[in-house]
């Protein structure tokens, strides 16, 4: 017997700067402190150059972090049978939380008419979804699980 999926939500990190903006950004900082660098050497300040490399070098590692961030997705998956909540990143798939679907509950907290957190609830376990979206998106992603939810859980006609 299959499992059909009534669900499949792809959740995505939004990120403002594309790979080109960054390499421009870095270039400009590097120019700048480059700038910068030549004219405290001409004042004789032989360590400020040091310094102002290492703030090159530490807004690239700062921007390789939040790159490497953004290509993580987390995917929910509600089956007739199973929700599960998975984090997947180019290199690998990690089951993060499972449930039965007839037994999963879905809850909110809201604040100043809000939704701030999603959770995923079975027996004293729970996880959290969709952190990384807005209020808006988080909203539209409770109205689409609480509606794949209630339609697993209604009573399926026999095929004969």
């Amino acid at each position: 017997m299959s499992d059909l999926e009534l669900l499949n939500v792809e959740i995505r990190p939004h990120r403002s700067l594309s790979d080109r903006g960054l390499i421009i950004l870095i270039s400009v900082i590097t120019a700048i402190n480059c700038v910068t660098a030549a004219v405290f050497l001409s004042m004789g300040a032989t360590l400020v150059p040091i310094f102002l490399a290492l703030d090159v070098v530490a807004v690239a590692v700062a921007f390789a972090v939040s790159f490497a961030s953004a290509r993580r997705i987390e995917r929910v998956v509600v089956t007739e049978t199973r929700v599960r909540l998975l984090q997947e990143t180019p290199r690998r798939r990690v089951l993060v939380w499972e449930g039965p679907t007839a037994f999963t509950r879905l809850t909110s907290e809201i604040e100043d008419d809000r939704i701030v957190e999603l959770r995923l609830t079975v027996s004293g376990r729970n996880a959290l979804v969709g952190r990384a979206l807005g209020p808006k998106a988080r909203e539209e992603l409770r109205r689409r699980l609480e509606a794949a939810l209630e339609q697993a859980r209604r009573p399926q006609a026999l095929a004969w």
